[in-house]
């Protein structure tokens, strides 16, 4: 007889299986985490292991669910790798049904009026979308209709872990126990830096404190681990590089790289950071430790506006404002490196309460840099770019006359820093044949003003581009 039944996900019924006692603690011996900034860690575990003479099997249970295994390395006296394999089928009630297919389960149903049970053998048919039983004669869906039901599994299959495990063949010279290192890379860990900034635009001061965060999703946790973070961007195979296509944008808001050296531990062409004590590094979790305080350290407030191309703008644009600030350890900068990461700042108002104005990232920062980040756009600071005349002088020549008009509603005076890009757009070549005031050349693309805007007041720049394609 064939009995019409709804599909029912494996996951939403008990399941039993014979007891097998509650789960080791962790079976991982003196670790050490490597972090790196790009989703990659390097994970070395060294556990003390009873291995016998000739080819054994030795199992690594508690490694990363992500590990690659083709980067892992195995050492320990008198004995070589012979192979390797790495279980990552876990036990969890749909894998038990998906290993059962074709096999016989005891099906248990309690009737809830007196709470009998009843027992049958069913084989697993199929569990595509539902769980397919042959029952006796009769085929059978399990649903999910609220009664009682049961399933029981005679073993768990051998090849099902409770956790992720690296199995290592060696051949050993000899038995006895003995230190047995693994060491291998693995994606899920990540770090990042963050940074609270504390800014007093009057004493021209910014107090400044850096935290790293620390990320695992690796399906592992990582028990008194040595950890170490590696500030930099290592080259992993298989990732896009797009360097080759096009040039790396410019970094964020440093006006110019510092040359002084960080007085902390490198490795090649990177910092490192280690924590100063032991950590647990919970799998599914993010944790936080400080790595930088830094007090009353010289900054200013300023305004910046870019403007891409000689072109007009319909109305008056927001400059951006923004904060200055050294990482330099002579003159009373931060005195370090900093790591890529995000800057939140703060500032106290009237009534001494601090309150968020902004954040904006940094990249890999040498020590001696000069930053200025943008915090957002200013209220009172507008800038109005026109183009008060173009002329086609040749077939392959342009003169552009611009206006750029300045507006400040602030009580004092303020400067603005005025960029004009754009000027070797699609291979031209642009020269300033006439200013208003004396202007800097940062590169071909781009010239640099700063105009002073007096407190409820207005300025005017003019200058003259000639441009050759």
């Amino acid at each position: 007889m064939t009995r019409a039944c709804l599909l029912l996900l494996a996951m939403s019924w008990p399941v039993a299986v014979p007891a097998q006692g509650p789960l080791s603690p962790s079976a991982q011996g003196d670790v050490s985490v490597t972090i790196y900034n790009d989703d990659l860690a390097l994970v070395q575990d060294v556990r003390q292991i009873a291995i016998s003479s000739g080819v054994t099997r030795i199992e690594f249970p508690d490694v990363s669910a992500r590990i690659r295994p083709e980067t892992l390395s195995f050492a320990a006296d008198d004995a070589a790798i012979v192979e390797q394999n790495f279980d990552f089928d876990l036990l969890s009630p749909s894998k038990l049904m998906e290993k059962a297919v074709g096999r016989i389960i005891t099906i248990v149903r309690t009737n809830p009026a007196t709470g009998a049970e009843a027992r049958e053998q069913a084989k697993v048919l199929a569990v595509n979308g539902g769980t397919v039983l042959q029952i006796g004669e009769r085929i059978e869906v399990l649903r999910d209709d609220g009664l009682p039901v049961r399933v029981i599994f005679d073993k768990v299959p051998p090849n099902l872990r409770a956790r992720p495990t690296l199995s290592v063949t060696v051949d050993s010279g000899r038995s006895g126990t003995r230190a047995a290192a693994i060491r291998y890379l693995t994606p899920g860990l990540g770090w990042s830096a963050d940074y609270v900034a504390s800014f007093d635009a009057k004493a021209g001061r910014i107090d400044v404190q850096g935290w790293v965060t620390l990320t695992n999703g690796s399906g592992a946790s990582y028990d008194n681990a040595r950890t170490l973070l590696v500030a930099g961007s290592v080259a992993q195979q298989g990732q896009p590089d797009y360097r080759g296509y096009r040039p790396p944008p410019p970094p964020r808001g440093i006006r110019s790289a510092g040359t002084e050296s960080a007085p902390r531990e490198r490795l090649g062409d990177y910092y490192l950071y280690p924590l100063a004590a032991r950590t647990t590094i919970a799998d599914r979790q993010t944790k936080q430790v400080s790595f930088l305080d830094a007090q009353g350290v010289p900054a200013t407030a300023g305004y910046e506006y870019r403007n891409d191309r000689l072109v007009s703008q319909e109305e008056p644009q927001s400059a951006r404002s923004v904060v200055r600030f050294s990482t330099t350890a002579r003159g009373g900068g931060l005195g370090d490196a900093l790591p890529a990461g995000t800057v939140r700042f703060y500032m106290k108002d009237a009534a001494g309460a601090a309150q968020f104005i902004g954040e904006n990232r940094v990249d890999h920062t040498p020590m001696g840099s000069s930053l200025s980040l943008a915090t957002g756009d200013a209220f009172d600071v507008k800038v109005k770019p026109v183009v008060e005349k173009r002329e086609q002088l040749s077939a392959d020549r342009w003169r552009t006359a611009m206006r750029y008009d300045f507006t400040n509603a602030r009580p004092e005076a303020v400067t603005v820093d005025l960029v004009q890009a754009g000027l070797d757009f699609y291979h031209q070549d642009t020269r300033i044949v006439t200013e208003s005031q004396t202007s800097t050349r940062l590169n071909s693309n781009s010239a640099l003003w700063s105009v002073t805007v007096p407190a409820n007041g207005s300025a005017t720049l003019t200058a003259t581009f000639d441009t050759r394609y």
